[in-house]
């Protein structure tokens, strides 16, 4: 079972990792399009600029979403390196569980913003709607949430089991 959740795991975070590839060649190659077409015709595609926008916040919100998966994210620890290593074990499950906490409140803010683009029906670039384009806040978010609720059960066996030095069989 351990085996079946690292090869998932492994494949997920190849698969972020072309899909980041992936969104930053189109950035870099659009970009680079508008620039020779300003600067040589004098013109440029009107749709470039409001798409180079949404592969941004895509690339960026995907960018997180590997951070997360990585243990990469964004973490101030100010007293855990100080701790005894069981303190340390449940301070960071109180951590994994506000982590996923915040992570699921927006995760319900983001199906709630898309939720509404939905409702409203308009379109943006390339006549893609606007709920497609901006669904990105709920799906990082739910990837997120879903890692860290990932971690929480993880550190929840750790702080269970206790330390594997000492028992029989553990620490070697």
């Amino acid at each position: 079972m351990a085996q079946s959740l690292e090869k998932i795991k492994r494949a997920t975070l190849y698969g972020e990792e072309i899909l980041l590839g992936l969104l930053l060649s189109a950035m870099i190659l659009l970009a680079c399009l508008q620039i020779i077409l300003r600067t040589f015709f004098a013109g440029g595609l009107f749709w470039a600029d409001p798409v180079l926008r949404y592969l941004v916040i895509w690339s960026g919100f995907l960018g997180a979403v590997a951070a997360t998966g990585r243990g990469r994210h964004i973490a101030i620890d100010l007293i855990g390196d100080h701790l005894p290593p069981v303190l340390q074990s449940w301070l960071t499950l109180v951590i994994q569980l506000f982590s996923t906490l915040a992570a699921a409140g927006l995760t319900w803010a983001g199906w709630r913003f898309v939720a509404s683009e939905f409702a409203f029906g308009a379109n943006g670039p390339l006549g893609l709607p606007l709920w497609l384009l901006n669904s990105i806040f709920f799906l990082a978010f739910a990837l997120i949430t879903l890692r860290y609720l990932l971690l929480f059960f993880g550190q929840a066996r750790t702080v269970i089991d206790g330390p594997a030095i000492g028992r029989e069989g553990g620490g070697q």
